[in-house]
């Protein structure tokens, strides 16, 4: 859809004049890595608009984050690209990114497969390198979450001049008061909760909802009380299963005989491990059955038919919210700024409503996780929410 439309786009003669090119810089790139998320598109598009119209820098879109790199001779239906302003007008209300990204290209493990077809992880990262400076661009922009950060952190070292822009929905990098794509995952996860309310009452339900959240608890946190849950579990509260079931029976006795459980996929049991798979090489690890675990228990301990709806994916899709929209669009158009003052090795962050730079070793030596005291978690307390701790 997206190729066929920069075909006509690329059609059309671009009516534009820019000014320039200035500060000594003339190419930058802008890759998208990790998972995708709604608001990537709106950042490509400040980038472009920005670095153009202002600078007069011409922006090479890296395909699938950092293959693009690893291997110039990559292809996928997106390939490296040239976006010129009149590309990118009208991206700003689309989910995913044009430029394609993915989660298994960390040149500092990539998977690479022996002349016997074994496969192992190898260190690709000068590569990188080179490749960049085959590119001849003066600058890059790496767009994604912590993982993605600590890569761009390494590349940094190696001498690529980039900044970072940061993005996941998990909401869980450190530096930034929100990261974009958090508050449209909220929303769908809130518009999918409310629809199986409605279910859970009519049959008088538990209605285990799985979340995303690996380390941090945000998006169940938020999600949780936006849609009136009443039980909240978070990788960061380890739960008693007992606590749970006596909230259930506590809402049974009090003529509620429905329970709305919503639980990150990191959440474990106290004493118990999170539920994993084993790791693929070249791959981050992937969390797996939390709501399912959970599930199985319940069913043998209470008289309710037990529900676990897993979200998945339809968390991290569709059109970005208004706020996103803004966000990336803001985040965008400061990381060219940073390129052009040449402060590199630093992300743009949101700090009490205005984007400030952080460098970028500040913002990888650990994640942003809930606090089980903050003020948030009592207010969720205060009007009976349970974390399964008490």
């Amino acid at each position: 859809m997206f190729n066929l439309s920069l075909q006509v786009y690329a059609s059309h003669k671009n009516p534009e004049v820019f000014p320039e090119a200035q500060h000594g810089i003339k190419n930058i790139g802008i890759m998208t890595c990790g998972g995708d998320c709604p608001g990537l598109n709106p950042v490509i598009r400040a980038v472009v608009l920005s670095a153009a119209r202002k600078y007069g820098w011409k922006v090479l879109g890296i395909e699938d984050a950092m293959q693009g790199l690893i291997n110039l001779e990559y292809k996928s239906p997106y390939g490296n690209m040239p976006l010129p302003p009149y590309v990118v007008e009208d991206i700003i209300s689309s989910g995913g990114t044009i430029i394609g990204t993915d989660n298994k290209s960390d040149p500092f493990r990539f998977k690479l497969v022996n002349p016997d077809g074994s496969a192992y992880e190898g260190d690709v990262s000068d590569q990188v390198v080179e490749n960049y400076n085959k590119l001849a661009l003066d600058a890059l922009i790496v767009v994604g979450g912590d993982g993605t950060m600590r890569i761009a952190q390494k590349l940094f070292n190696k001498g690529i001049p980039l900044v970072g822009v940061p993005k996941t929905i998990d909401n869980d990098l450190m530096g930034t008061d929100q990261t974009f794509g958090f508050d449209t995952a909220v929303s769908n996860i809130v518009s999918c909760i409310d629809k199986i309310k409605d279910t859970a009452r009519s049959h008088d339900r538990v209605f285990i909802v799985e979340t995303m959240g690996r380390d941090a608890g945000w998006l169940a946190l938020h999600s949780g009380v936006a849609a009136a849950a009443d039980v909240i579990l978070i990788p960061e509260i380890p739960y008693s299963v007992a606590s749970v079931v006596r909230k259930i029976e506590l809402r049974k006795q009090n003529g509620l005989p429905f329970t709305i459980i919503v639980i990150a996929e990191g959440a474990r049991e106290a004493d118990h491990e999170a539920s994993v798979e084993a790791r693929e090489l070249g791959k981050m690890q992937k969390y797996v059955g939390a709501g399912n675990y959970l599930c199985k228990i319940l069913s043998g301990l209470i008289d309710h038919e037990v529900r676990c709806t897993v979200l998945g994916h339809v968390q991290r899709g569709g059109s970005p919210s208004s706020l996103d929209r803004i966000l990336g669009t803001r985040f965008g158009t400061e990381a060219v700024e940073l390129i052009a003052k040449k402060k590199f090795g630093h992300l743009v962050a949101l700090r009490h409503g205005d984007i400030v730079d952080v460098p970028l070793e500040a913002c990888v030596s650990a994640q942003k996780l809930v606090d089980p005291h903050s003020q948030f978690v009592e207010e969720a307390r205060s009007i009976g929410i349970s974390f399964g701790d008490n």
